[in-house]
C-alpha cells in the first residue's frame, strides 16, 4: 500500500441542496449549428449512474444521480472545492432522509449516486450533507505527484503499484491522447473537470473509446495538471469520467483530475479484464455493466 498522510486529514460537513433543472435560454447550438433544447444538468437523473455508459444519451453533459448545490456563494464555494469522490453523502430532509449515497464528482454541480429505491423518494430541495473528507491528501514518498480531490477510501481501491525509481504504476480504462482536450484547460485543477472533444465520432471508434463509461479511471498523455491545466511533453494527468458526452462542439464526457504529475513519475496501463471504474471501486452505480 503506497503511504500517505490520511491519518492526519480533516473531516468537514459541508451541504448542499438537490438542485432543480433550471432553463433561462432554451435553445442552444449542437456541433451542427442547428438549434436544440438541452437535458440533463441537474435535478435528479433517474436512468443514469455511475458505470452506465458515457456516450448514447439523447441529452447533454449528463450528471448521473443527483445533482446538489448550496444557494449561497460561501457555502457553495466550499461544497465544490472541499467535497472529495467517494465521500459519504446524507440525506437530512424528505421523504428520504437518513439515507446514504457517494459522491461520484463535480461538474455544474456535485454529483451523488444513491440507489434507485432512494432517489424515488427525493425531491428538489431536499438538504444533502456530505462528510467532505480528501482535501490534503498526499503521497509521503512521492512528492512530485498530486492527489486532487479523492477521499482515501477510493485512493485505496484504485491498485496502485510502486514499481521503484520514485515512480508508481495506475490501470486504467483508456488512454487519451492530449489532442482531445477541449473545454476546461482555462480552469484551475481543483475545479470541476476538463471535456474531452468528442463529435469526430470516426476518430474516437479508430482509438477504441467509444464505449467509455461514466465513472471509467483513465490516463491523460502529455497533461500536466499539477496546478493549472496544459500541455506538457511526458507529463501524466490521471481522471475520472464524472458526466457524460455533449452535442457542443469542444465538449464531451468530462474528465476530473485525480492524480497529476508533470514529468514521468506516473505509469499507467489498461486494464481491460477488470475495468477501472468508480462503480466496480466502491461497489456503487451499475457496476454490472462494467
Amino acid at each position: 500500500m503506497v503511504r500517505t498522510n490520511k491519518d492526519r486529514l480533516i473531516e468537514m460537513a459541508v451541504g448542499g441542496e438537490v438542485w432543480p433543472p433550471r432553463i433561462t435560454s432554451p435553445y442552444r447550438p449542437n456541433a451542427q449549428g442547428e438549434a436544440v433544447v438541452f437535458m440533463g444538468t441537474a435535478g435528479i437523473i433517474l436512468n443514469a449512474r455511475v458505470g452506465d455508459r458515457a456516450y448514447g444519451w439523447a441529452a447533454d453533459h449528463v450528471e448521473p444521480g443527483v445533482s446538489i448545490r448550496n444557494a449561497q456563494d460561501g457555502p457553495e464555494h466550499a461544497l465544490h472545492y472541499l467535497a472529495c469522490i467517494g465521500n459519504e453523502a446524507i440525506v437530512t430532509s424528505g421523504e428520504a432522509k437518513g439515507a446514504h449515497g457517494v459522491v461520484t464528482g463535480e461538474h455544474a454541480h456535485i454529483m451523488v449516486d444513491f440507489e434507485p429505491e432512494v432517489m424515488e423518494q427525493m425531491a428538489p430541495g431536499d438538504q444533502i450533507l456530505i462528510r467532505a473528507l480528501g482535501i490534503g491528501l498526499e503521497f509521503l514518498d512521492y512528492p512530485d505527484i498530486y492527489i486532487r480531490k479523492i477521499s482515501p477510501e477510493l485512493l485505496e481501491a484504485m491498485r496502485i503499484e510502486e514499481i521503484g525509481n520514485g515512480k508508481i504504476r495506475i490501470p486504467v480504462a483508456a488512454e487519451i491522447p492530449p489532442y482531445l482536450m477541449g473545454s476546461g484547460s482555462e480552469l484551475g485543477a481543483d475545479y470541476v473537470d476538463q471535456d474531452m472533444m468528442t463529435n469526430d465520432r470516426a476518430t474516437l471508434a479508430e482509438l477504441g473509446l467509444d464505449n467509455l463509461r461514466i465513472g471509467d479511471i483513465l490516463a491523460v498523455k502529455d497533461h500536466d495538471h499539477t496546478f493549472n491545466r496544459g500541455y506538457r511533453e511526458g507529463a501524466v494527468t490521471i481522471g475520472l469520467i464524472n458526466h457524460a458526452d455533449s452535442y457542443m462542439t469542444g465538449h464531451g464526457p468530462g474528465i476530473m483530475d485525480i492524480i497529476c504529475c508533470a514529468s514521468d513519475k506516473i505509469e499507467y496501463y489498461v486494464d481491460t479484464e477488470n475495468r477501472p471504474n468508480l462503480a466496480n471501486y466502491l461497489g456503487i452505480g451499475n457496476s454490472k455493466h462494467t
